[in-house]
């Protein structure tokens, strides 16, 4: 019996699960195909982007210059950020505002950082979830179809293989169907995973440098005046 078949002339329990395992399945690959498609080209647009700002004269510049680059808006966010903090007057009468210009960059930097891998993690926890229980939603899903087996062997009064066989192959499909969701879920994940690693390792370089850039400037003007 094939899973289409179990999931129209199964039973109650055979037919849930079955229906749980496609939708999770369907899910998943719907997550790779999309991240697939959105890191391939965030990682390609984050390097121009990042290249395309250090060229630019002006932070107004950097900025079209980014926008320009950044489809998938990877660095746009710590960008305009960057320059909004810049632009606006600094404040008096609070700690914060007054004497820690540098650290409250910093802190803008960070949550639009964080701000965009929460992003590109979507997903993440999906793969994660299929991976983790679709092999239990299976294997729950062939003991409950051999305990009806037996049952029904038990109210035949045979046990050949014949009578057994059927029940007990219609069983072990919930079982690969589980396997067969849950292992293109964890390679998924971990190919992602790595991938956002190398893209949160090059954004956070780059508002490291956005910082020390600013700070030298910040420096040079205060020594010309």
């Amino acid at each position: 019996m094939t899973l289409l078949e179990q999931l129209m002339q199964g039973d109650g329990v055979s037919r849930g699960v079955t229906a749980l395992l496609l939708a999770m399945s369907i899910g998943s690959w719907v997550v790779i195909l999309w991240k697939t498609w959105f890191l391939r080209g965030g990682t390609r647009d984050l390097l121009r982007s990042v290249a395309a700002f250090w060229q630019a004269q002006a932070l107004d510049e950097a900025v079209d210059h980014v926008r320009a680059f950044d489809r998938n808006t990877l660095v746009l966010p710590s960008v305009l950020a960057l320059q909004g903090m810049t632009s606006a007057p600094a404040a008096k009468g609070s700690l914060g505002a007054s004497g820690a210009r540098d650290a409250r960059l910093t802190r803008v930097l960070r949550v639009a950082l964080h701000g965009t891998m929460r992003r590109v993690s979507a997903g993440q926890i999906l793969l994660a979830t299929v991976g983790a229980t679709a092999p239990f939603v299976g294997l729950l899903g062939t003991v409950l179809g051999i305990i009806d087996a037996f049952r029904q062997i038990g109210q035949q009064g045979t046990a050949s293989i014949a009578a057994v066989a059927p029940g007990v192959a219609e069983a072990l499909v919930a079982t690969a169907a589980g396997l067969f969701a849950a292992i293109p879920a964890v390679i998924g994940y971990n190919y992602f995973l790595s991938k956002l690693r190398k893209i949160a390792f090059k954004t956070e370089a780059f508002s490291i440098e956005c910082v020390n850039a600013l700070q030298a400037r910040s420096k040079q003007i205060g020594v010309r005046g």
